[in-house]
């Protein structure tokens, strides 16, 4: 019997715990890092690598996702969807700025109450989908990387230069956060098979998802979900399968107040992934909402909780 996939990510931990280079990082909790890992993943199946060894909260990974894809960079449209795992860079600002010790409730309630406030303090700089959606050339002009993608898998799916990215040097400094998972390839398979006569075989989409930095305990096990729903759904508009998501990471670590979290997840035994169906076809990949994911066959273990650095 094949050996469970989540092993990989285990095994990952692990290795970090034994091997990590012990260092103070940007945010002076510590950790133990790593370079260089990689995880694969076949969804050909159906397969949806939502991590069974604790419960991962993949509908937020997901709306996080769809957040990325509409361009946006204001908090304020992901507390509208519950989504608050952004907040801490801009309160944190705010506090650092007006003295003021608001709580993060009341300043998520003034963001979502009050248009002035959220544009002042609610924007995160040019992040991930202003990169994806409208990166700025040096002569003014914007490119969205994911229209151009998605039609070159249409028009030219043997080519090498279907990818997109975020690390826009110019722009790093303006960045509540640079990007993290920076680099996004694509690669088709199985495409003189969808040319033969029956035409019943669908190519096969696959994706590789470089990641400059990784969180391992909290958030690898939310990219490598939030990565396999993009994945799902480029292959859908364009008439494709899901093939493999192929993870790699540079900066691999734990923070040091995640040790708890590492042996809590070594101690457990995965289960069986979930699966995805999406319930539509949209006439783009703007139009996907949450409500289009059917995950099914989820039992993960419970949710351990872990402060995040910022």
């Amino acid at each position: 019997m094949a050996r469970h996939p989540e092993y990989q990510y285990l095994d990952l931990i692990e290795h970090v715990l034994e091997k990590g280079d012990r260092r103070i990082d940007r945010t002076d909790v510590g950790t133990l890092s790593v370079f260089g890992a990689m995880m694969r993943f076949d969804l050909s199946d159906g397969t949806f690598p939502v991590f069974t060894t604790k419960r991962v909260f993949w509908k937020t990974a997901v709306k996080e996702m769809l957040w990325f894809l509409t361009g946006q960079t204001n908090i304020q449209s992901l507390l509208r969807e519950n989504v608050r795992i952004w907040t801490d860079w801009p309160l944190d600002k705010y506090r650092k700025a007006t003295g003021e010790e608001i709580s993060q409730e009341d300043f998520e309630a003034r963001i979502l109450s009050d248009d002035a406030f959220a544009l002042q303090w609610g924007d995160l700089g040019p992040v991930y989908g202003k990169q994806w959606r409208r990166w700025l050339d040096a002569d003014g002009n914007e490119h969205d990387q994911i229209a151009t993608l998605i039609q070159t898998l249409r028009t030219n799916p043997s080519s090498r230069r279907m990818l997109f990215h975020a690390w826009n040097v110019p722009e790093l400094g303006q960045m509540a956060l640079p990007p993290c998972h920076m680099t996004y390839q694509f690669h088709v398979t199985g495409l003189g098979d969808a040319r033969e006569a029956t035409k019943t075989v669908k190519p096969k989409l696959s994706l590789l998802v470089g990641q400059r930095s990784c969180d391992l305990g909290l958030g690898a096990p939310f990219n490598v979900a939030q990565e396999a729903a993009l994945l799902h759904m480029v292959a859908q508009q364009v008439d494709m399968a899901p093939g493999e998501l192929v993870w790699v990471g540079g900066d691999t670590h734990l923070y040091l107040n995640h040790m708890e979290l590492a042996h809590t997840l070594l101690s457990r035994e995965p289960r069986a992934f979930p699966k995805l169906r999406l319930l539509r076809r949209p006439d783009s990949i703007d139009g996907y909402t949450i409500d289009d994911f059917e995950v099914s066959g989820y039992d993960p273990h419970p949710a351990i909780d872990a402060p995040v650095a910022v």
